[in-house]
């Protein structure tokens, strides 16, 4: 499996596709930052599994963040510093649906190997892969009404819901709390939870797993449940607008950024 062995401190940004044999490994390399995504490593994402989706001799693909410490942290919350209106908010999230859609989409099947937290955009690549397995210890969630009081797509919320339940979603997202594994096991998010040592084993032993089974078969069952999921969206542009284009967000992003505790308004 994929391993980044380097100096923690230096901000480097980037996704690392290595292909060995019938397995490709995806990283997410944005360690000072708890491997939080920029707009070009979502744009890299997408690419890799462009290429991907054209490889028949790949069977499996593993996803993992660098560092051990965390999967993926969320987005990088600079880029919204530059946001002007609610039409940025429209356009960004319509940006992380088309950036996460080839990852749902991949023919072969596909393992998250969550060791840390899987926040917010970490969550979405999360739920758009066919397996998770995590630490114990690993926490998800999506509290962005404690953070940046802006909101999530229609087709990322449906994701969420399909996978996770309303009742677990409404935690995260109203009450902006994190969720253990532990919980995420019992409920069936997680396939399974393995001390940090024994994760890489077991991700190669699941993928051995997969690699040994009717491939147009897995692509069938696959492609039909990411259809079914984005079945029939209702429009929620206007809402998107409204939270990314208030006064709050904008508060809920400086604070972030200065490191202090917003103050909401509702406006």
């Amino acid at each position: 499996m994929t391993t980044v062995d380097r100096d923690p401190k230096e901000n480097i940004a980037r996704v690392i596709c290595e292909l060995q044999d019938q397995f490709a490994f995806i990283t997410f390399d944005h360690v000072a930052a708890r491997n939080a995504m920029t707009v070009d490593m979502y744009q890299r994402l997408k690419t890799i599994c462009q290429d991907l989706a054209k490889n028949p001799c790949i069977r499996v693909v593993i996803l993992r963040g660098a560092g051990g410490k965390s999967f993926v942290s969320g987005s990088d919350i600079a880029q919204f510093a530059h946001f002007q209106n609610g039409g940025d908010g429209i356009t960004y999230e319509q940006g992380i649906d088309d950036y996460l859609s080839p990852l749902a989409e991949l023919p072969m099947p596909t393992i998250a190997v969550i060791d840390g937290m899987a926040i917010g955009g970490g969550l979405a690549i999360a739920s758009c892969c066919d397996f998770r397995i995590a630490t114990t210890e690993a926490r998800f969630g999506v509290p962005i009404a404690k953070t940046l009081g802006n909101c999530l797509s229609v087709g990322n919320v449906a994701l969420l819901v399909a996978h996770l339940g309303v009742g677990i979603v409404k935690r995260m997202l109203l009450l902006a709390e994190l969720v253990y594994a532990p919980e995420l096991l019992r409920q069936g998010y997680l396939l399974a939870t393995y001390d940090a040592e024994d994760l890489e084993k077991e991700a190669l032993l699941l993928a051995q797993h997969l690699s040994q089974l009717a491939p147009l078969t897995q692509k069938s069952s696959k492609i039909t449940v990411a259809r079914l999921i984005k079945n029939n969206l209702p429009d929620c542009s206007d809402l998107i607008a409204q939270c990314y284009g208030s006064a709050d967000f904008k508060n809920g992003v400086s604070s972030f950024l200065n490191g202090t505790s917003p103050k909401w308004s509702g406006k």
